[in-house]
């Protein structure tokens, strides 16, 4: 009986955060993304990249920017739009966890605060802001509701990223099952 209050008072405290933060907060989300490809950089619009993400059309200068990084803008699609599936408890459990902040320091890799300070805390709450939604988590959605004007992607390595995000999704339904 002990666990079940213990669980369902998380649950709470989760749901009663959530909504607190989303109603509470000036909308604190990223304006500018920066796409790293190497020595390369480029910063543009969040709009701009969600455009290409959600109707493929390619923006001039991100036209150009996957030219001369010599990416696939198909395969960067996939990757920013491709969503996985989460439980909102289970995902506050698995990234308040060893495993969780394993993969959170992996995906911050990727994607991270210009100043490489605090990445861990802006991603964790980029994933539960984007959880809250719609159950579901994307690339494209994490980098809408990354909590700081400006976010830093390492363009090269998204694949990586995508593939920590079906790992977190993998790690999500061994708990449900266990």
């Amino acid at each position: 009986m002990r666990f079940k209050f213990l669980g369902l008072r998380r649950t709470l405290v989760l749901l009663g955060s959530t909504c607190l933060v989303l109603l509470s907060t000036p909308a604190l989300a990223a304006e500018r993304v920066v796409l790293n490809y190497g020595i390369f950089r480029e910063s543009l619009s969040v709009g701009e990249l969600s455009t290409f993400a959600q109707t493929g059309e390619l923006s001039r200068s991100l036209r150009v920017d996957f030219a001369l990084a010599r990416q696939d803008p198909k395969a960067i699609r996939q990757y920013l739009t491709e969503p996985v599936k989460v439980n909102l408890v289970f995902l506050d459990r698995v990234l308040n966890s060893q495993i969780g902040n394993i993969i959170l320091d992996q995906i911050s890799q990727v994607i991270y605060t210009p100043s490489r300070r605090a990445d861990r805390q802006a991603l964790r709450s980029a994933l539960v802001l984007s959880a809250s939604q719609d159950g579901q988590v994307s690339l494209i959605e994490i980098i809408q509701n990354y909590p700081t004007n400006e976010v830093e992607v390492d363009g090269k390595r998204l694949e990586g990223a995508y593939r920590q995000l079906r790992r977190l999704q993998t790690s999500l339904q061994d708990l449900l099952n266990f």
